[in-house]
């Protein structure tokens, strides 16, 4: 009976021990917890106790807290990124609506009938720039929903590449650029939409007029299975392009911004691409930069 009262005596004490364990790591928990709620910190809940049960509840409360963190720093990168993008928007759209009061305003004035007519061209010009700039805009926030869906069906790219480029025609007559196109015979076909890879092509081409020099290239070709198109251009500002943000929103080279377009056109070129099932890539050759499409063969 004595060996019996001495257990029980001892098993009571052993769990009395326990449980003042037990309640003083749940206090800490609650204190660590209640200074993570006010503070903006990467310390996370630590146990004293050895036991597996309580170490898995506190690996499941730092995952929540992780997760909660990067949600934080997720939400607070989205917010930078609008406030970057309105202030974008702002300067891009307020230049040729800038150019159009001025314009206007000289319109009125007396003046010949040349020169009335040559401010006319330049108005209904930055009317254009400005509509293509919107359509530019609403193009990217249709890519931005998840259940956008192209229509897709056989298309022949070869064809869509030939009519596009020779639409550009005046273009490059405009710019003093004699292309140099390289493009394979035969057809070629894929599983695409023949509206959205003239767009995607279009978006490559004006990115090319608009950043190239002296020299604009493109090539059509098949390889491994695939078809490719690469569109290629000089330029002087090289060691300023950051690869890694080519196809990123808003993204352009020239911080002074001074080419009238919302930086949209490589980022809705890449969202096109990407939903018609095709890579995009670009690269950097010296002073020559290059974007790459590229499709599985139907």
């Amino acid at each position: 009976m004595v060996i019996w009262a001495f257990a029980a005596t001892a098993a009571a004490v052993v769990m009395g021990l326990m449980l003042a364990l037990y309640r003083r790591q749940v206090r800490k928990i609650c204190r660590q917890m209640e200074f993570l709620k006010d503070n903006r910190t990467n310390l996370r809940i630590t146990s004293d106790l050895p036991l597996s049960e309580f170490n898995e509840l506190i690996d499941g409360i730092n995952d929540i807290i992780d997760r909660s963190r990067k949600r934080q720093e997720h939400m607070l990168q989205n917010e930078t990124q609008l406030k970057e993008t309105i202030t974008n928007l702002s300067h891009d759209i307020r230049t040729p609506l800038t150019s159009l009061d001025g314009y206007f305003q000289l319109l009125q004035q007396d003046g010949t009938e040349e020169e009335r007519l040559r401010h006319i061209g330049i108005i209904q010009s930055r009317i254009l720039s400005l509509k293509e700039m919107l359509e530019e805009l609403f193009t990217y926030a249709r890519l931005q929903d998840i259940d956008y869906q192209l229509e897709l069906e056989r298309i022949d790219v070869g064809k869509c590449v030939y009519n596009t480029v020779f639409s550009f025609y005046e273009e490059f007559e405009k710019k003093g650029i004699e292309p140099k196109a390289d493009f394979c015979d035969g057809h070629f076909f894929i599983q695409g939409n023949e509206e959205v890879l003239r767009r995607t092509l279009q978006n490559l081409l004006k990115n090319a007029l608009v950043h190239g020099h002296t020299e604009i290239s493109m090539r059509l070709f098949c390889e491994g299975g695939k078809v490719v198109f690469q569109c290629s251009n000089d330029t002087e500002m090289g060691e300023e392009i950051d690869m890694e943000q080519v196809f990123q929103r808003f993204y352009k080279a020239d911080s002074s911004r001074t080419h009238t377009s919302a930086g949209l056109g490589l980022s809705i070129a890449k969202g096109l691409v990407e939903r018609m099932g095709g890579e995009i890539f670009a690269k950097l050759d010296g002073k020559v930069f290059q974007v790459w499409i590229e499709f599985e063969i139907s």
